[in-house]
Order: C-alpha cells, then structure tokens, then sequence
C-alpha cells in the first residue's frame, strides 16, 4: 500500500487497528517554535523521533529536553528517538524554528517504562558494496541495543551509500509466523511500514512487492515523503541513479519482537555474496 506524499495535517496516516497493517503505527507531525503536540495510542507502544528541529518531551512525568539535533533534513546530524510505553499520554513542544517529528508504533499490551534513545545510544551497521549495488547504513533507534526495555517494536533509519543502489536485497519476506521441522522459527509476523525521502528532494525510487516466486509482482514509484505499508510478499526498493534514499522504518512484530526474514530462494544464495549482511540481519532484534 502506497501513500503519496501528502500534508497528513498532524493526523496519523496508520492508525490504530489498520485495516492493512494493523501492527503498525505512524504519524508525522509539523510544528513551528512553541507549538505542542500531544497523543495517547492505547494498545500501542510508540517512538517519537524527530526527523529534523528538537523538541522537550514530556511523558507523563518523563522528561527529555532537546530531543533532536537535525537541521535541514534526514542528512544533516544524528537520529534521536524516545520510547514512549503502551497508553501513556506524551506532549512534545517544538523549541528550533520548526520540527518534524515522526512517532512510530507498534501493537503491544504491556505497560513498559519510558526512556530516551540518544545519538550516542544509536546502533549503526553499515553493509554492502559499490560493487553489488546493495552499499547502505542503518541506524537503529530501536533496535538490539534496546532488547528487553521494548516490547515488539523495531524502529531504524536506512540510507543507501552513495547515489542510486538497491536496499531490501536479497529480496526477503516476514508476514507469517513459521517453523521448521525442527522447531526452528525460520519466519515472523511482522508488519512494516516506511517512509521516504530523497536528496535531492526531487529524486525517486521503486518498492517492488513479490507475493509468490516466479510470478510478477507490484512497483511503486517512491518519491520524496512517500510512505509504504507492507504485509506481506518480499520487498526490496531500489533508488534512482544519481539520488541518495532514506527511509524511516518501523517494524511490528505479531508475536516477538526480533525480526527473522526469509529471503527469496532464487536469490538467497547471495546472502554470501553481499559483504556484512549478516551482521544486518543480527540487528533486527
């Protein structure tokens, strides 16, 4: 599912209980300085996490000043996020000369505690090569390092290197629990949804969706704040040459939190091939 890029106007573009990707949560929200915003999502756990400007968060009672050291877009510094628990209200008010601000959710009935994600906490994994076109930098905001504080969301940044270049590849799926015969979990449940942006801001990719091997799948033309929900089939998205991509990525986990993928048996065999990968996949936790 595809959402061109729009003026969502503060309201969330997944809400609660989504029709397709009910794991999921996602709003993007504008302010100018001394602006507030407020929410509570019950049955839901959430990361505020601005994309550029800082904001001080309250979280009922929680408190985080200057959260956010970006300037003019995803490029310009280092993530910062906050986790806020399940049904607990939170109030940002904007202190640069504009913020925004993405919160990412993910369904989950426990009550955890609140805490801050700076850009010293942050996990970075970078993988892939010039040469196989996968060359790409994850941020994690939410990620290993915060294994057991969280409940069942993932929340990172991925920037291709480079201008142009494949991310998501090997193609790899998620959208079922399943093991093997032996008991091994070689799939989870995890809904996922993305959002975009180019830089060039005029600059474009593709999100291909496969549902089954050996038949054509759906593309989707990305552009700068392109937001892309994906429940099931593999998923890998590829920039235009001569554009460095960004996507913000949350992911919602039906029964655990860490992400195990299936990748494409045609092109799995090149897991071996792309320098890093698996220490990518070791992330997702």
């Amino acid at each position: 599912m595809h959402f061109p890029p729009h003026d969502n106007r503060n309201v969330p573009i997944i809400d609660a209980d989504h029709d397709f990707v009910p794991l999921n949560y996602f709003n993007i929200v504008k302010l100018k300085k001394g602006e507030a915003f407020s929410y509570k999502v019950g049955g839901y756990e959430t990361c505020v996490v601005p994309a550029t400007g800082s904001v001080d968060l309250n979280v009922e009672g929680f408190k985080v000043d200057g959260l956010g050291n970006r300037g003019v877009d995803v490029w310009d510094g280092e993530p910062e996020g906050a986790y806020v628990p399940t049904g607990t209200s939170a109030e940002f008010v904007c202190t640069s000369d504009t913020a925004e601000i993405f919160i990412a959710g993910a369904k989950f009935d426990e009550q955890l505690d609140a805490f801050a994600v700076r850009s010293a906490d942050i996990d970075l994994v970078q993988y892939g090569s010039d040469d196989t076109k996968t060359h790409r930098k994850i941020k994690h905001i939410l990620g290993q390092k915060q294994h057991g504080k969280v409940g069942r969301l993932l929340v990172s940044e991925l920037f291709t290197v480079g201008a142009g270049g494949w991310s998501g590849f090997p193609p790899h799926r998620h959208d079922t629990d399943q093991s093997n015969d032996a008991g091994d979990i070689v799939q989870t449940r995890h809904d996922e949804t993305y959002n975009f942006r180019f830089r060039p801001n005029h600059g474009s990719g593709i999100q291909l969706i496969q549902n089954a091997e050996g038949h054509p799948g759906q593309a989707h033309q990305l552009f700068d704040g392109s937001t892309i929900c994906l429940r099931t089939g593999y998923h890998p998205c590829v920039a235009m040459p001569g554009y460095e991509m960004y996507y913000f990525t949350i992911l919602g986990g039906l029964s655990q939190r860490s992400l195990v993928q299936y990748f494409q048996p045609t092109h799995a065999y090149q897991i071996e091939t792309i320098p890093g990968i698996k220490d990518m996949v070791a992330k997702f936790k």
